[in-house]
């Protein structure tokens, strides 16, 4: 598939997925018929069905359309499917363009000036702050994000008519990442992730400098201070940044607010400082992606003026360092964070935020393969939290590995205050808790307890 101009009909198998839902949505405002299947009822999926988009939940050929030109016709798929799959099956054998996720996010992306955000965590928020602060510039831009923009209430931002930049989240599973083909780059981090697929780090790393191999001619790269990489394999002109310290672009004069629990810095970039850059989204680490993600809209064509107020306006994202609930004896945080290193930079950013108060930490496991590769390192980061309620794990899209569980990370852990539950169990621990900040954590099925922590704190 070279273009997608002549499409009509667009099929999603997994159309609830971050990703997908934003391409549904897409496919949707731009005038095309949108339908597709996935396994499970959630909110994203109930949004897209207001929004006028077909969704069902039963693995059936019978439900999709009959009435679609297969000559204007694809189908689009996620990598995470089962190979059994009925619908997917019945695809393979029609003469209709069966696509994955990544491929067509491309042919929209590597059309425009595109913006890829990548990196083993940090993606979503850093891509979403760059969004926020180019939608302030007079072009705008659009935007495919991975996770729900409280500033857009959306995973999708249409771009103007007239606007040449596209940011994306540049996704590392599947090598998915090396479908885009982006202007500007930035990396947040390589670590040891996705081991079913890589199988070992060096192979993530020769993804990523294939990655940014593939950056356009004259266009610009941003690493983390500290990611090592082969950047010979790249024409792009490289800067750095960091939080602190001696690097392109980095934040000066770094100052939290207690009242707000907000802080606030000088941007350092090499044309100047930007001076007083006011945050209202909290966290450590997310004034490192701050730094990162103004990096990116600076060299996008953004005024100080602009990238300061993008900043000062961030929202935050769903699930991102979400405050859920905070009074003067409670405070419940929820977050995405389902790697060792995504752990340890959340826990410390809460530390930092809140000096002295205990913490009492939900974790639910994500994936067979990562628990059994990083189990040690799992443990590690859990004892850096006063109390943990260690959820059963969640396999997503992978068979069961014999011997591996939950366990396997709780039997590592050093601290004394630890507890396997199952979520009813845990909501049960919470009522008694007394420790003054709570959080959940992990990317499996944990934030269907988000609403009844948060309802249970305001009651109390």
């Amino acid at each position: 598939m070279k273009s997608i101009e002549n499409i009509k009909n667009v099929y999603f198998l997994g159309i609830g997925g971050i990703g997908m839902s934003a391409l549904a949505r897409y496919f949707k405002f731009t005038g095309r018929n949108v339908a597709g299947y996935d396994r499970t009822q959630t909110a994203l999926t109930d949004a897209l069905q207001e929004e006028g988009i077909d969704v069902h939940f039963e693995d059936d050929i019978k439900h999709i359309p009959g009435n679609w030109n297969p000559a204007t016709t694809i189908a689009v798929y996620t990598p995470a499917l089962p190979d059994d799959h009925e619908e997917l099956a019945w695809f393979k054998s029609q003469p209709i363009g069966l696509f994955k996720r990544a491929k067509v996010l491309g042919l929209i992306c590597n059309e425009k000036s595109g913006i890829g955000v990548a990196g083993t965590h940090g993606k979503t928020t850093t891509s979403t702050i760059v969004a926020n602060i180019l939608n302030k510039t007079e072009k705008g831009c659009g935007a495919f994000l991975g996770g729900i923009s409280k500033n857009f209430k959306s995973n999708l931002l249409l771009p103007k008519a007239d606007s040449p930049w596209i940011v994306a989240e540049a996704d590392e599973f599947d090598r998915s990442f090396l479908h885009l083909n982006p202007q500007l780059a930035l990396i947040t981090s390589i670590d040891a992730d996705h081991l079913d697929i890589y199988g070992e780090k060096e192979k993530i790393v020769e993804s990523f400098e294939k990655y940014i191999s593939q950056i356009k001619a004259g266009g610009k790269l941003v690493l983390k201070k500290g990611v090592e990489l082969d950047t010979t394999k790249t024409s792009a002109e490289i800067y750095s940044y960091a939080l602190q310290g001696d690097a392109d672009f980095s934040a000066l004069n770094l100052k939290l607010d207690e009242a707000s629990g907000f802080y606030r810095f000088d941007l350092k970039t090499p044309d100047g400082i930007i001076a007083n850059c006011k945050m209202n989204y909290p966290g450590l680490v997310n004034v490192e992606n701050t730094v990162g993600a103004s990096a990116l809209a600076h060299f996008a064509g953004a005024t100080a003026n602009e990238i300061k107020a993008g900043i000062e306006d961030y929202q935050g994202v769903a699930r991102r360092f979400d405050i859920r609930f905070k009074s003067e004896q409670k405070i419940y945080i929820d977050d995405y964070a389902h790697h060792p290193e995504e752990l340890k930079a959340f826990i410390t950013s809460v530390r930092a935020l809140y000096p002295g108060k205990k913490m009492t930490g939900i974790f639910q496991p994500h994936l067979y393969s990562r628990t059994q590769d990083f189990a040690a390192e799992f443990a590690t980061s859990l004892d850096l939290l006063d109390k943990t309620i260690l959820l059963p794990l969640y396999p997503a899209r992978e068979k069961p590995i014999p011997g591996v569980s939950s366990e396997i990370i709780f039997d590592k852990m050093m601290i004394d205050a630890k507890v396997m539950a199952e979520k009813e169990e845990a909501m049960e621990l919470i009522k008694n808790d007394s420790n003054e900040i709570i959080l959940t954590m992990g990317a499996g099925d944990i934030d269907r307890m988000v609403p009844g922590i948060t309802q249970l704190l305001e009651n109390k």
